[in-house]
Formats: structure tokens, C-alpha cells, sequence
């Protein structure tokens, strides 16, 4: 998608995700082509396979000053056998000793939730918040899916083929919303990064009042389609909630490393182009499926001022996690990822040398 962009300083993308290391060129390429200078791997872990961290953690390795790691949880290895458990409290402690930098929830997705019915107010997590707010770690967060998730008649078709459209037997968004406003009135320090505008971009008045309530929060703008969508409707009022909020706002792709360069070319001009022009334009038709086809609706540019990109490109991520990237702990790095890989040789059969974690344990002992 070709635009005259306004912006051109550095630019750190907070929210992206990456495969396996065979993936690195791929995503080097994407960020030379996007014109992204540092970015946050979002880690989710895949217990079975022992995969979704070791990838990231070696990026880190090759790339020290590039990337930023922001881990999820093992809930596998904090439920195996007496003498491997990890318990979540301890995992927090070990993914900052090997140098992440943060961390990542998945839990929040509904579809999470199908697998481990557990709110994140409740007991099980009770240590861990505590450990995520007393070390000041910075999380990135996705709570809710859009709203029209919940209603057949309403939601898109590439949502029903990812199996993300919910029923009664579901949670319902505005549960899952009170039990992170539990979390946040029980841990008041802890720093979030909502992702994809925690999907409050249809009623901005609700997303005011949720940033004036919690003075450490922030929302990322990893598309999340319908939240161009929504601001389009009226693209004044929007303008004037992104610079009264011009520091709570941090930019973001959600590119993944399965896409090709023009893919995510596509997906971070879509975002580019509305927030530093005042465009009409459509989703270009070589954007990856999740974003939905052209045909679903236009999109209004901001045409933000350069004070305000400047903080959404750059300035809120590194009030957030740092303007460099934490030291990676090579052997604590290592020993991690061996844990990882032990849990899905117990879970799937495969051996713990052959897993994803298991490669990235060997390499990081190499670099050691």
C-alpha cells in the first residue's frame, strides 16, 4: 500500500510474533521492510510441543539491542511432577533472571479460557500477581476478543474459521473485564499493556474512563481490524482521545512470522497510514486473512501530530519496558528452555532434545 508517510523517526513495534528460528531472515526482512527498528516478541508457550519461547530467546541472542521478550506462562510445567514443577511465582523469577524482558497473558482469550477455566482473579494466580507487580515487570495483556465475537449474525467470517466466535457456554466479555479490574485493584503497580486497545475502541468514552482509573496501563494498537473500523465512525473524536491519551498509546502490528514480507508490509501500513494521515482507504487486498477483505469497511486517517507519533512510535514503549532491551543470561536462558523441553517430552513423547525448547537450549549453551 503506497502512502506518503509523515513519520520518520524509530519506530519500536510492541506487539509481534515469532515462529521457530528458521523464521529469523523472515522477520528481519519484515521489519527492514516496515521500516521497524526494535520490536516485543509476545511468547506464547505451547507446553505439548515445547515451543514459543525458544525462538524468541535466541532473537534476542543474535539481536540483543533489537528485541525485547515478553514470555507467557507454563501452566504445564507449573502442574508437572513433584521435583519438575516450576510453580508460576518461580517462573516469573526465572524468565527475568535469562534476560525477558516482560511478560506476556494470553490468558484473558476466551478461547484461553476454554483451555484453563481458571479467572485470572482467582486463587491460582494470587502469587504470581504478586511476583509480576513486585519485580516491575512490564506485561503485554490480551483480555476480551471484539465484541461481536459473542454474536453470530455479527461476526466475520475469517473469526468463525479461527474458531473465535463465542456462545453461552463461553465467558462473557464483561466477566472477563471485572475480573481484570480484581486483578488491577489488588496490584495497582503493575504495568499493562492492553493489547489490540483491550477492545474499547467502540465506546472511547468506557476506554477514558478505564485509563483515568488505572494511571499505569496503556492500550497497544495491534489490529484488531475493527478497531479502525470503530474510529473511523468518527474520526474527530478519535483524534481527540489519541492526544489527550498521547502517552498511553504504544504501536503495534501483531505481525507473525508466518506472514510474508508483503503481508505485513500491508498490515503495518494500514496502521501507519491511519495514524499519520488523513486518508480514506481500504484494507489493500495483499493484507493477511485476519484482517478481513476490503470489502469490510473503510478506514478514516488521524493525521496525528509529530509530538503524538513520536510518543506512540517510540516514547510509550520505552517508558514501558526501557528504550534497550534486558541483557539475555545465556546458561539461564539455556537451563529455562531445558525445563520447557522436559514438560513436553513428558506431555508429548517427544524427545526433549528434538523440541523446539530443547534445540534453543543447545544453541544458547553454545553461545555460552
Amino acid at each position: 500500500m503506497e502512502f506518503q508517510r509523515t513519520w520518520h523517526g524509530a519506530t519500536v513495534d510492541g506487539h509481534v510474533h515469532m515462529g521457530p528460528m528458521d523464521e529469523e531472515s523472515v522477520l528481519l526482512d519484515i521489519m527492514g521492510a516496515a521500516g521497524i527498528g526494535q520490536a516485543a516478541l509476545a511468547s506464547i508457550q505451547d507446553p505439548q510441543r515445547g515451543a514459543g519461547l525458544g525462538g524468541p530467546l535466541m532473537m534476542k541472542a543474535r539481536h540483543p539491542r533489537r528485541f525485547y521478550v515478553f514470555a507467557g506462562p507454563n501452566h504445564a510445567l507449573a502442574s508437572a511432577p513433584s521435583g519438575a514443577a516450576v510453580p508460576l511465582a518461580e517462573q516469573v523469577g526465572r524468565l527475568l533472571t535469562a534476560g525477558c524482558d516482560g511478560i506476556k497473558m494470553i490468558d484473558g482469550k476466551p478461547t484461553s479460557r476454554r483451555t484453563l477455566n481458571v479467572p485470572v482473579s482467582a486463587p491460582y494466580f494470587a502469587d504470581y500477581w504478586e511476583a509480576v507487580e513486585s519485580l516491575d515487570l512490564p506485561l503485554i495483556w490480551h483480555v476480551g476478543d471484539p465484541e461481536e465475537f459473542w454474536d453470530p449474525s455479527r461476526a466475520p467470517g475469517w473469526a468463525v474459521e479461527q474458531d473465535w466466535c463465542y456462545g453461552p457456554e463461553d465467558v462473557p466479555l464483561e466477566q472477563l473485564y471485572a475480573e481484570v479490574d480484581e486483578v488491577l485493584e489488588r496490584h495497582p503497580r503493575l504495568r499493562v499493556s492492553f493489547a489490540h486497545f483491550y477492545f474499547l475502541s467502540a465506546d472511547l468514552r468506557r476506554a477514558a474512563r478505564f485509563l483515568d482509573a488505572h494511571p499505569t496501563v496503556r492500550f497497544d494498537l495491534a489490529p484488531g481490524i475493527e478497531m479502525l473500523y470503530n474510529t473511523s465512525r468518527n474520526p474527530d473524536a478519535a483524534r481527540d482521545f489519541f492526544i489527550r491519551y498521547s502517552d498511553r498509546i504504544i504501536f503495534g502490528t501483531d505481525i507473525f512470522t508466518e506472514l510474508t514480507v508483503a503481508e505485513a508490509l500491508a498490515r503495518a501500513g494500514i496502521v501507519q497510514r491511519w495514524l499519520e494521515t488523513e486518508d480514506e482507504f481500504r484494507v489493500p487486498p495483499e493484507a493477511d486473512f485476519l484482517l478481513g477483505p476490503p470489502t469490510d469497511g473503510v478506514i478514516r486517517g488521524l493525521a496525528l501530530p509529530d509530538g503524538v507519533l513520536e510518543r506512540i512510535y517510540q516514547g510509550n514503549f520505552a517508558d514501558l519496558a526501557g528504550t534497550e532491551p534486558r541483557p539475555i543470561e545465556l546458561a539461564a536462558a539455556a537451563d529455562l528452555c531445558h525445563a520447557i523441553a522436559g514438560v513436553a517430552e513428558a506431555l508429548s513423547g517427544t524427545p526433549a532434545s528434538q523440541t523446539e525448547a530443547g534445540h534453543a537450549a543447545q544453541m544458547l549453551e553454545a553461545m555460552a
